[in-house]
């Protein structure tokens, strides 16, 4: 029986909805004086969905609702505007001012196509990229659309890759990352993963201008069913991955690891018993440049480690229960929990016990 992805008029008729109105005045205050402000999909107690603005201190300064679970969170610094992505196989993205000037807009996947919850602005602006599932053809697509025109899907291009989940633009400007999961899906079968057995994750890069492919890198044979799905850029260029391994729980294999041009893909060795307690997921991976610092969580292991970029070295290990969000603060990082709490740098924790968190959480720099 065929699962149909949401009806695309259902979602644009909530596309409507603007941010809370009823907004206290210092809360916006907060918002227009930080150094910075974090954002975050979320689910409520209720059943509704939205993304929400959080102040360095945990507190919600507002939110836009969503008409259906999101994922993950991008920001353009040109527009002032942030695109929070549809999870898995979602079929929208919501475009939001995070200071309320305008109202936000709802875009919908075409009808061949969904979003696997991750995205990413051009330096200048002027486009928008998101990873998406050519599903009738088992293959990873990345959709681009105009930022400055309404976001109309102009174009597409292959992440040479299948499932891909998190995409990353590189310094240059010009070379997109891509996280190939590995994992075929269609909207047939809701989130059932078809391939398990043959599965071929890869890390690409991608000329966003050309389309063409740069660089393929994939796991060694033996670890094909170690899927890469998450990313983020240290100060060095290097970019940092996390993986969910779809094997055997019995196998233990390493799961984060490092990626630099040019070069294979390094696994990152670690204690054995900050590995196992991760149990076998990665579920977002932050770096905090300034501190020189990675971070990465996992929900299902109720735990997150903060990792020297430098040496490799795990500096810290923390246990919070269903923590995934993770954004670098200060001189460390905020981490958000499905259990709806934020935990900030120093260990200090708040709570709003009406929401669920999603599993990313992104910075919004001033």
């Amino acid at each position: 029986m065929r699962t149909p992805l949401i009806d695309r008029r259902d979602f644009l008729k909530a596309a409507g909805a603007g941010f809370l109105a009823a907004l206290a005045p210092q809360a916006w205050a907060a918002t227009l004086e930080a150094d910075a402000v974090f954002a975050t999909a979320y689910m409520k107690r209720d059943g509704s969905y939205g993304a929400a603005v959080l102040s360095e201190a945990g507190k919600m300064l507002h939110a836009v609702d969503l008409p259906d679970r999101g994922h993950d969170v991008t920001f353009d610094p040109v527009s002032g505007r942030s695109a929070v992505f549809a999870r898995q196989p979602g079929t929208f993205f919501v475009v939001f001012d995070h200071k309320g000037r305008a109202e936000p807009l709802t875009i919908a996947s075409q009808p061949d196509r969904h979003f696997f919850g991750h995205g990413a602005f051009s330096n200048d602006g002027a486009l928008l990229y998101a990873t998406e599932n050519d599903y009738d053809n088992a293959a990873g697509m990345v959709g681009v659309y105009d930022a400055k025109g309404g976001f109309k899907r102009i174009g597409e291009f292959p992440t040479y890759g299948v499932g891909p989940h998190e995409l990353l633009l590189l310094g240059d400007g010009r070379t997109i990352a891509v996280a190939n999961g590995g994992i075929e899906t269609h909207p047939d079968f809701g989130r059932a993963e078809l391939n398990i057995a043959t599965m071929k994750p890869s890390y690409t890069l991608v000329d966003r201008v050309t389309g063409e492919l740069i660089e393929k890198h994939e796991l060694p044979p033996s670890l094909h069913q170690l899927s890469i799905r998450h990313m983020d850029l240290d100060a060095k260029g290097t970019v940092w991955f996390g993986c969910q391994h779809r094997g055997p729980a019995t196998e233990q294999p390493l799961l984060v690891g490092r990626a630099e041009r040019g070069k294979d893909l390094a696994l990152l060795d670690m204690p054995k018993d900050v590995l196992s307690g991760f149990r076998n997921y990665i579920g977002s991976v932050a770096t905090n440049p300034d501190a020189g610092t990675v971070a990465v969580s996992s929900p299902q292991g109720n735990a997150f480690a903060v990792i020297e970029a430098a040496s490799g070295k795990i500096v810290r290990t923390s246990s919070l229960i269903e923590v995934c969000g993770l954004a670098p603060d200060q001189a460390g990082f905020l981490a958000s929990t499905g259990a709806g709490a934020i935990m900030q740098p120093d260990g200090n924790t708040v709570s709003e016990p009406d929401y669920v968190w999603d599993n990313h959480m992104l910075r919004i720099g001033e």
